[in-house]
């Protein structure tokens, strides 16, 4: 599997550092050219690979972490998503109801990122808390996802415990997506809620 990271902002930054505590090689971009970001990327940890965008949306799995507004212009870099699957990591605060077409946001995301599998997940926690060691004594923090493909919420749990994280599945987009979405100028009730998960 390869895996890169769409955005390098706070939130961006936050999940890079996850990759580098686990020693696990990920692709960084964003619209500008990677040597603006290169010196941000040295600073996390020598699997924090910076990469055009044409390059780095040819992982399997694709961070996606730039400002809502911006993902139509990601989804443009590839004419199909096909056998992808994207992590949609932004948040749609502040953009009305109507503009989204009465959807919840995730779902818009799905439709410009054609042929791809989209789970919504790790957009809940503001970056200053995602930058934190998930391991919090002795348990570990929480992650939502929700998707409406099966398959790809597993496969997505499976990298998030990987990461040090617990995953917490919620079902599909439109039900329980929902909690981890803003909708116009109201956040998801989950949105912001630090949790930690014991085992036992």
């Amino acid at each position: 599997m390869t895996y890169a990271i769409i955005g390098f902002g706070k939130l961006g930054q936050a999940l890079a550092k996850a990759f580098a505590r686990k020693g696990i090689e990920v692709s960084v971009a964003t619209t500008r050219d990677p040597e603006s970001f290169a010196s941000a990327a040295a600073a996390i940890g020598p699997t924090i690979l910076p990469k055009k965008l044409v390059e780095a949306v040819k992982a399997d799995i694709v961070f996606l972490a730039v400002r809502f507004e911006s993902h139509p212009d990601v989804a443009k870099a590839l004419s199909t998503w096909k056998g992808k699957t994207i992590i949609d990591v932004t948040n749609a605060y502040g953009v009305s109801p109507e503009e989204l077409g009465g959807q919840p946001s995730s779902q818009v995301v799905a439709q410009a990122f054609t042929g791809a599998r989209l789970v919504k997940g790790f957009n809940h926690l503001i970056a200053a808390v995602l930058d934190q060691d998930p391991n919090v004594h002795g348990g570990r923090r929480v992650v939502f996802l929700a998707s409406d493909d099966d398959g790809a919420a597993v496969e997505i749990g499976a990298l998030a415990e990987n990461l040090g994280f617990s995953p917490v599945k919620l079902g599909g987009l439109s039900d329980g997506g929902l909690l981890v979405q803003a909708r116009g100028n109201s956040w998801g009730q989950l949105i912001f809620k630090d949790l930690v998960k014991f085992e036992g």
